[in-house]
């Protein structure tokens, strides 16, 4: 679908601009974003052998979308708004605002220690960690994935009952799985419910997303596209301890791109969940170029792409990084981009917004690929616009 004109008609109306001259212009602004979106999703997707993308731009609250390529290879199923892609640790940020969410409602605080909240962990290390740090990845070293000897939740409790740090908490990071994996499951037994029922039946309505899940009901599973992995072999995301908290969710450009205009404050929600958003913006390590929020990692705007390409490179996600903690913490900050890729097997995903532009970007495709390539698209994208 291209409109470019009705997407761009924002811009028009905030410059007051009327005459047939300045329409004239807009169109031709507006083609020249479509033209810079296409060029350069066309060449990642040859580049990467990507079967499809779905992109969705917002500018001012007015959203485009750019669907591109299969959601199937099998089916030949086109790529839609509408379309269903894991989106790996982009689930993360949703794990993060549901427990700010929690916080928001009285139910738990990010300042306390684990032990407060699991008893069974008390006089243990892990007992020990406050929950902050099992959302900025500064717990004291947990591996990147739950261990593979790690099959059940007993087996999950009594890893946590040996664990031992490998550096004082708040003093390096490493990103992990398991860590940002317990946030979920200590928020969701302060909710009473199991995390599933927390994020699909708690979160996820609150936030007005209607196509964003856990368990994909059987009626949207056409709408599920088919992931590929390396080989171009046809893979979907299976079960595993702590999954559905650190990596699995499945959502559409469409919830995606609203997700990321509530976080800029734009549309309707309750006083508690602009709360709960505005939250997991808080700073608190910068580490590198990056600052490491709850979860999303922001950078100061306008921001150069080789800033971006660092924070979110290999080094970040699988050693461990020195960090300098914010005291105090800083507050949510309008000129910053902030950003989060997210991964698993066979589907590679990317959102981006900058809240002093009140621009937003989500860039989701069934096949993984390099970060650093959807990094550099988000960024010739917002280029465009700006």
């Amino acid at each position: 679908m291209r409109k470019p004109f009705d997407f761009f008609t924002v811009a028009l109306l905030i410059t007051g601009l009327s005459t047939g001259a300045n329409v004239a212009r807009a169109e031709d602004f507006a083609a020249k974003i479509d033209a810079v979106v296409h060029k350069n999703a066309a060449q990642v997707m040859q580049q990467y052998n990507v079967p499809g993308l779905a992109i969705a731009v917002s500018v001012n609250g007015k959203t485009h979308f750019y669907n591109l390529g299969l959601a199937s290879k099998a089916t030949q199923a086109p790529v839609t708004s509408d379309t269903l892609f894991e989106v790996g640790s982009i689930s993360k940020v949703f794990t993060a605002t549901l427990a700010t969410y929690a916080h928001a409602n009285g139910q738990l605080s990010l300042n306390e220690p684990v032990s407060t909240y699991l008893p069974e962990f008390q006089n243990t290390p892990f007992g020990h960690v406050p929950l902050m740090h099992l959302a900025t990845h500064t717990a004291g070293g947990f591996p990147l994935q739950v261990p593979d000897a790690v099959q059940n939740d007993a087996q999950l409790m009594g890893y946590l009952k040996a664990w031992k740090p490998e550096y004082v908490a708040g003093s390096k990071r490493s990103y992990a799985n398991p860590s940002i994996g317990m946030l979920g499951l200590i928020t969701a037994k302060r909710m009473n419910m199991p995390y599933a029922q927390a994020l699909q039946g708690q979160l996820f309505p609150a936030l007005g997303l209607k196509h964003s899940y856990l368990n994909i009901p059987a009626t949207e599973m056409p709408l599920y596209a088919q992931g590929y992995n390396k080989q171009d072999e046809p893979v979907r995301l299976g079960a595993g301890v702590l999954a559905d908290e650190a990596y699995g969710v499945k959502t559409t450009a469409r919830d995606l791109i609203h997700f990321a205009q509530l976080n800029m404050g734009l549309g309707h929600t309750s006083e508690t969940v602009r709360r709960a958003l505005a939250d997991t913006h808080v700073g608190y390590y910068r580490v590198g170029p990056m600052t490491q929020d709850l979860v999303w990692e922001q950078y100061p705007y306008p921001v150069e792409l080789k800033a971006l390409l660092d924070g979110n490179s290999n080094t970040m996600a699988y050693e461990t990084n020195a960090v300098v903690a914010l005291k105090p913490a800083q507050a949510p900050q309008q000129q910053v981009w902030i950003n989060k890729t997210g991964s698993t097997n066979g589907f590679g995903g990317y959102i981006a917004f900058i809240p002093a532009k009140k621009q937003a970007i989500v860039i989701l495709a069934n096949k993984n690929y390099p970060n650093a390539a959807r990094v550099e698209l988000a960024y010739a994208i917002l280029a465009a616009l700006n």
